[in-house]
Protein backbone atom coordinates (compact mmCIF):
# COMPACT_ATOMS: atom_id res chain seq x y z
CA UNK A 1 0.00 0.00 0.00
CA UNK A 2 1.46 3.35 -1.10
CA UNK A 3 0.18 6.74 0.04
CA UNK A 4 1.00 10.34 -0.90
CA UNK A 5 -0.14 13.71 0.45
CA UNK A 6 -0.43 16.19 -2.44
CA UNK A 7 -0.19 19.85 -1.44
CA UNK A 8 0.75 21.42 -4.79
CA UNK A 9 1.16 20.67 -8.50
CA UNK A 10 2.48 17.14 -8.95
CA UNK A 11 2.38 14.16 -11.31
CA UNK A 12 2.31 10.53 -10.21
CA UNK A 13 2.40 7.32 -12.27
CA UNK A 14 1.06 3.99 -11.02
CA UNK A 15 1.06 0.32 -11.88
CA UNK A 16 -2.09 -1.48 -13.09
CA UNK A 17 -5.40 0.05 -11.94
CA UNK A 18 -8.69 -1.87 -12.04
CA UNK A 19 -10.77 0.49 -9.89
CA UNK A 20 -10.63 4.23 -9.28
CA UNK A 21 -12.28 6.17 -6.46
CA UNK A 22 -11.90 9.97 -6.65
CA UNK A 23 -13.63 12.70 -4.62
CA UNK A 24 -12.98 16.45 -4.79
CA UNK A 25 -14.91 19.57 -3.79
CA UNK A 26 -14.54 22.54 -6.16
CA UNK A 27 -12.48 23.16 -9.28
CA UNK A 28 -12.20 20.66 -12.12
CA UNK A 29 -11.94 16.89 -12.43
CA UNK A 30 -11.00 15.03 -15.62
CA UNK A 31 -11.08 11.23 -15.67
CA UNK A 32 -9.92 9.93 -19.05
CA UNK A 33 -9.47 6.47 -20.54
CA UNK A 34 -5.96 5.87 -21.87
CA UNK A 35 -3.77 3.02 -23.13
CA UNK A 36 -0.77 4.52 -21.36
CA UNK A 37 0.32 4.01 -17.75
CA UNK A 38 -2.20 5.18 -15.11
CA UNK A 39 -1.33 8.76 -14.21
CA UNK A 40 -2.47 11.45 -11.80
CA UNK A 41 -1.74 15.06 -12.70
CA UNK A 42 -2.59 17.68 -10.09
CA UNK A 43 -2.40 21.22 -11.44
CA UNK A 44 -3.82 22.95 -8.36
CA UNK A 45 -4.62 22.14 -4.73
CA UNK A 46 -6.06 24.75 -2.40
CA UNK A 47 -6.40 24.79 1.41
CA UNK A 48 -6.02 21.11 2.20
CA UNK A 49 -3.89 18.28 0.76
CA UNK A 50 -5.28 15.53 -1.44
CA UNK A 51 -4.57 12.05 -0.15
CA UNK A 52 -3.61 9.50 -2.80
CA UNK A 53 -3.65 5.79 -1.96
CA UNK A 54 -2.57 3.05 -4.35
CA UNK A 55 -3.12 -0.60 -3.46
CA UNK A 56 -0.88 -2.50 -5.85
CA UNK A 57 -2.13 -5.93 -4.77
CA UNK A 58 -5.80 -5.16 -5.49
CA UNK A 59 -5.01 -2.57 -8.21
CA UNK A 60 -7.12 0.09 -6.52
CA UNK A 61 -6.45 3.83 -6.67
CA UNK A 62 -8.10 6.38 -4.35
CA UNK A 63 -7.73 10.17 -4.67
CA UNK A 64 -9.70 12.21 -2.10
CA UNK A 65 -9.65 14.71 0.70
CA UNK A 66 -9.20 12.92 4.00
CA UNK A 67 -12.49 14.16 5.50
CA UNK A 68 -14.64 14.01 2.33
CA UNK A 69 -16.73 10.83 2.40
CA UNK A 70 -19.44 9.75 -0.01
CA UNK A 71 -22.00 10.12 2.76
CA UNK A 72 -20.78 13.65 3.57
CA UNK A 73 -20.90 15.21 0.09
CA UNK A 74 -24.04 17.24 0.82
CA UNK A 75 -22.68 18.75 4.03
CA UNK A 76 -19.84 20.38 2.09
CA UNK A 77 -22.23 22.91 0.57
CA UNK A 78 -22.12 24.78 3.87
CA UNK A 79 -18.37 24.50 4.36
CA UNK A 80 -15.16 25.80 2.81
CA UNK A 81 -14.60 25.51 -0.92
CA UNK A 82 -11.44 23.56 -1.62
CA UNK A 83 -10.39 24.21 -5.19
CA UNK A 84 -8.36 21.62 -7.02
CA UNK A 85 -7.62 20.76 -10.63
CA UNK A 86 -7.11 17.04 -11.15
CA UNK A 87 -6.65 14.87 -14.26
CA UNK A 88 -6.55 11.09 -14.04
CA UNK A 89 -5.81 8.70 -16.91
CA UNK A 90 -6.57 5.02 -16.36
CA UNK A 91 -7.47 2.03 -18.61
CA UNK A 92 -10.85 2.08 -20.34
CA UNK A 93 -11.78 -1.16 -18.53
CA UNK A 94 -11.28 0.48 -15.13
CA UNK A 95 -14.31 0.77 -12.84
CA UNK A 96 -14.73 4.48 -12.05
CA UNK A 97 -16.38 5.99 -8.97
CA UNK A 98 -16.14 9.80 -9.06
CA UNK A 99 -17.71 12.39 -6.77
CA UNK A 100 -17.66 16.20 -6.75
CA UNK A 101 -19.44 18.89 -4.77
CA UNK A 102 -19.33 21.93 -7.07
CA UNK A 103 -16.45 20.98 -9.35
CA UNK A 104 -16.94 20.47 -13.08
CA UNK A 105 -16.34 16.82 -14.02
CA UNK A 106 -15.50 15.22 -17.37
CA UNK A 107 -15.43 11.43 -17.63
CA UNK A 108 -14.51 10.01 -21.05
CA UNK A 109 -13.96 6.72 -22.83
CA UNK A 110 -14.81 4.04 -20.25
CA UNK A 111 -16.64 0.80 -20.95
CA UNK A 112 -16.99 -0.91 -17.56
CA UNK A 113 -18.92 0.39 -14.53
CA UNK A 114 -18.93 4.18 -14.13
CA UNK A 115 -20.59 6.06 -11.29
CA UNK A 116 -20.51 9.85 -10.99
CA UNK A 117 -22.11 11.86 -8.20
CA UNK A 118 -22.38 15.64 -7.89
CA UNK A 119 -24.11 18.20 -5.71
CA UNK A 120 -24.06 21.30 -7.92
CA UNK A 121 -21.19 20.65 -10.31
CA UNK A 122 -21.92 19.82 -13.96
CA UNK A 123 -20.95 16.42 -15.38
CA UNK A 124 -19.95 15.50 -18.94
CA UNK A 125 -19.92 11.82 -19.94
CA UNK A 126 -18.15 11.51 -23.29
CA UNK A 127 -18.19 8.15 -25.09
CA UNK A 128 -18.87 6.23 -21.89
CA UNK A 129 -20.49 2.82 -22.32
CA UNK A 130 -21.14 -0.12 -20.01
CA UNK A 131 -23.14 0.37 -16.81
CA UNK A 132 -23.28 4.11 -16.07
CA UNK A 133 -24.91 5.98 -13.18
CA UNK A 134 -25.07 9.77 -12.75
CA UNK A 135 -26.66 11.40 -9.71
CA UNK A 136 -26.87 15.14 -8.96
CA UNK A 137 -28.81 17.58 -6.82
CA UNK A 138 -28.73 20.61 -9.11
CA UNK A 139 -25.80 19.88 -11.42
CA UNK A 140 -26.44 19.25 -15.12
CA UNK A 141 -25.39 16.03 -16.85
CA UNK A 142 -24.45 15.88 -20.54
CA UNK A 143 -23.92 12.50 -22.15
CA UNK A 144 -22.30 12.31 -25.59
CA UNK A 145 -22.27 9.23 -27.81
CA UNK A 146 -23.52 6.98 -25.03
CA UNK A 147 -23.94 3.24 -25.43
CA UNK A 148 -24.91 0.68 -22.85
CA UNK A 149 -26.97 1.52 -19.76
CA UNK A 150 -27.38 4.98 -18.22
CA UNK A 151 -29.28 5.67 -15.00
CA UNK A 152 -29.76 9.37 -14.19
CA UNK A 153 -31.30 10.88 -11.05
CA UNK A 154 -31.55 14.54 -10.07
CA UNK A 155 -33.65 17.04 -8.16
CA UNK A 156 -33.31 20.08 -10.42
CA UNK A 157 -30.35 19.25 -12.66
CA UNK A 158 -30.83 18.90 -16.41
CA UNK A 159 -29.99 15.81 -18.46
CA UNK A 160 -28.90 16.09 -22.09
CA UNK A 161 -28.18 12.97 -24.14
CA UNK A 162 -26.61 13.66 -27.55
CA UNK A 163 -26.27 10.90 -30.18
CA UNK A 164 -27.23 8.21 -27.69
CA UNK A 165 -27.71 4.55 -28.59
CA UNK A 166 -28.75 3.09 -25.26
CA UNK A 167 -29.51 -0.45 -24.26
CA UNK A 168 -31.32 1.05 -21.29
CA UNK A 169 -31.82 4.67 -20.33
CA UNK A 170 -33.57 5.50 -17.07
CA UNK A 171 -33.91 9.15 -16.06
CA UNK A 172 -35.70 10.55 -13.03
CA UNK A 173 -35.90 14.27 -12.25
CA UNK A 174 -38.10 16.41 -10.07
CA UNK A 175 -37.77 19.78 -11.81
CA UNK A 176 -34.88 19.37 -14.24
CA UNK A 177 -35.36 19.29 -18.01
CA UNK A 178 -34.59 16.05 -19.88
CA UNK A 179 -33.46 16.33 -23.52
CA UNK A 180 -32.54 13.23 -25.53
CA UNK A 181 -31.40 12.74 -29.12
CA UNK A 182 -31.56 8.97 -29.54
CA UNK A 183 -31.14 6.08 -31.92
CA UNK A 184 -32.86 3.02 -30.51
CA UNK A 185 -31.60 -0.54 -30.79
CA UNK A 186 -34.29 -3.21 -31.40
CA UNK A 187 -34.05 -4.12 -27.71
CA UNK A 188 -33.53 -0.54 -26.47
CA UNK A 189 -35.57 0.47 -23.44
CA UNK A 190 -36.00 4.14 -22.45
CA UNK A 191 -37.89 5.34 -19.35
CA UNK A 192 -38.05 9.06 -18.55
CA UNK A 193 -39.83 10.48 -15.48
CA UNK A 194 -40.25 14.04 -14.24
CA UNK A 195 -42.54 15.92 -11.89
CA UNK A 196 -42.45 19.45 -13.30
CA UNK A 197 -39.48 19.35 -15.66
CA UNK A 198 -40.08 19.24 -19.42
CA UNK A 199 -39.04 16.23 -21.50
CA UNK A 200 -37.93 16.46 -25.14
CA UNK A 201 -37.02 13.39 -27.20
CA UNK A 202 -35.85 13.28 -30.81
CA UNK A 203 -35.97 9.95 -32.67
CA UNK A 204 -35.10 9.01 -36.27
CA UNK A 205 -37.98 9.15 -38.73
CA UNK A 206 -37.75 5.39 -39.35
CA UNK A 207 -37.46 4.35 -35.70
CA UNK A 208 -39.16 1.13 -34.59
CA UNK A 209 -40.48 1.45 -31.06
CA UNK A 210 -43.57 1.32 -28.88
CA UNK A 211 -44.40 4.68 -27.30
CA UNK A 212 -46.26 5.34 -24.05
CA UNK A 213 -46.28 8.95 -22.83
CA UNK A 214 -48.41 10.25 -19.96
CA UNK A 215 -48.89 13.50 -18.08
CA UNK A 216 -51.33 14.68 -15.47
CA UNK A 217 -51.57 18.29 -16.64
CA UNK A 218 -48.59 18.92 -18.93
CA UNK A 219 -48.91 19.41 -22.68
CA UNK A 220 -48.05 16.46 -24.97
CA UNK A 221 -46.63 17.16 -28.45
CA UNK A 222 -45.60 14.76 -31.23
CA UNK A 223 -44.55 15.12 -34.86
CA UNK A 224 -45.15 11.38 -35.45
CA UNK A 225 -48.59 11.04 -37.04
CA UNK A 226 -48.87 7.35 -36.10
CA UNK A 227 -49.38 8.13 -32.41
CA UNK A 228 -52.79 8.60 -30.78
CA UNK A 229 -53.64 11.16 -28.11
CA UNK A 230 -56.31 10.92 -25.43
CA UNK A 231 -57.31 13.58 -22.90
CA UNK A 232 -59.13 12.29 -19.85
CA UNK A 233 -59.84 14.00 -16.52
CA UNK A 234 -56.55 14.04 -14.64
CA UNK A 235 -54.62 12.26 -17.38
CA UNK A 236 -53.27 12.86 -20.89
CA UNK A 237 -51.74 10.08 -22.99
CA UNK A 238 -49.81 9.77 -26.23
CA UNK A 239 -49.43 6.17 -27.36
CA UNK A 240 -48.80 3.97 -30.34
CA UNK A 241 -46.32 1.93 -32.35
CA UNK A 242 -43.73 3.40 -34.67
CA UNK A 243 -42.56 1.05 -37.42
CA UNK A 244 -42.56 -2.53 -36.23
CA UNK A 245 -42.13 -1.67 -32.58
CA UNK A 246 -39.61 -3.86 -30.67
CA UNK A 247 -37.87 -1.06 -28.73
CA UNK A 248 -39.80 0.83 -26.04
CA UNK A 249 -40.03 4.48 -24.99
CA UNK A 250 -42.05 5.68 -22.02
CA UNK A 251 -42.20 9.15 -20.48
CA UNK A 252 -44.23 10.38 -17.53
CA UNK A 253 -44.67 13.83 -15.99
CA UNK A 254 -47.05 15.51 -13.58
CA UNK A 255 -47.02 19.06 -14.95
CA UNK A 256 -44.09 19.05 -17.37
CA UNK A 257 -44.49 19.22 -21.14
CA UNK A 258 -43.42 16.22 -23.21
CA UNK A 259 -42.40 16.65 -26.86
CA UNK A 260 -41.53 13.76 -29.19
CA UNK A 261 -39.89 15.02 -32.38
CA UNK A 262 -39.09 13.33 -35.68
CA UNK A 263 -35.49 13.55 -36.83
CA UNK A 264 -33.71 12.37 -39.98
CA UNK A 265 -33.69 8.73 -41.09
CA UNK A 266 -30.90 6.52 -39.82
Amino acid sequence: MNQWSIEGPETLTFGPVRSLDVRIVAGRLNVLASDGPPTLEVAEVDSSPLIVTYDEEHQELVVAYKDLTWEGLLSWLRRDRRNSSVTLTVPKTCAVNAGVVSAQAVVAGFENMTQVRSVSGDIVLDGVSGDVSATTVSGAVESRAMEGDLAFKSVSGELTVAEGTPRRLRANSVAGRITCDLRLRPTGHVTLNSVSGDILVRLPENVETDVNIRSTSGRLVSTFDELFTANNPGSKTLQGRLGGGMASLSATTVSGEVALLKGEKE
